[in-house]
C-alpha cells in the first residue's frame, strides 16, 4: 500500500455501477480537497465489456449531477488486490467472485459491500441498472454508499 489511500469499485461488467462509483466517490474526495490523498478506480469481475466506455446511461446521469467520466471497462485481477486498501463490491455475487480470486486472509478482509458503508439502506446489493434503465436510482443509492465510506475512512 502506497501513501495514498487505494479504493476500487467492483461490478459485473465495468460500465454500470462499479464506474458510476468510482466518479461519485471521486467527486466527494475532490469537493473535500483530498484529491491527493486518494487514488480511485473501477474494475470487472467478467471481460465482457474491456475496453468500452462506461454504459450511456451512468454517463448521463453522471453529468445530470455534474460530473464528467472518461474511464474504459477492464477487468480486476488477482494480483493487483494486494495494493488496494478497500476493494468495494456492488453486490453479493461480485462479493464473492472477488474472494474467489484470492487465498490471502488479509486481502479477504478489505473486500466489502459499498452499501456496507450505507446503514440506510436495508438492501445491501446495488441494483444492476443494465436492465432496467434505472440508472438515477442507483446513483442515489451509490452516493450513499461513497458517502458513508469517506465517513468511515476519515474517522479512522
Amino acid at each position: 500500500m502506497g501513501n495514498k489511500i487505494n479504493v476500487l469499485m467492483v461490478c459485473l461488467g465495468n460500465i454500470c455501477r462499479s464506474p458510476m462509483a468510482e466518479a461519485v466517490f471521486q467527486d466527494l474526495i475532490n469537493q473535500a480537497g483530498l484529491s491527493d490523498q486518494f487514488q480511485i478506480d473501477s474494475a470487472g469481475t467478467a471481460r465482457y465489456h474491456v475496453g468500452e466506455p462506461a454504459h450511456i446511461g451512468t454517463r448521463q446521469t453522471l453529468a445530470q449531477h455534474g460530473i464528467t467520466y472518461m474511464g474504459k471497462a477492464r477487468q480486476v485481477t488477482a494480483s493487483e488486490l494486494s495494493a488496494v486498501d478497500y476493494i468495494m463490491a456492488m453486490d453479493s455475487e461480485n462479493l464473492s467472485d472477488l474472494k474467489a480470486l484470492t487465498r490471502d486472509r488479509t486481502i479477504k478482509e478489505r473486500i466489502h459491500l459499498l452499501l456496507e458503508f450505507a446503514p440506510s439502506r436495508s438492501n445491501k446489493d446495488v441494483p444492476d441498472p443494465y436492465y432496467t434503465g434505472n440508472f438515477e436510482n442507483v446513483y442515489q443509492i451509490v452516493k450513499d454508499g461513497c458517502a458513508g465510506l469517506l465517513k468511515h475512512i476519515l474517522a479512522l
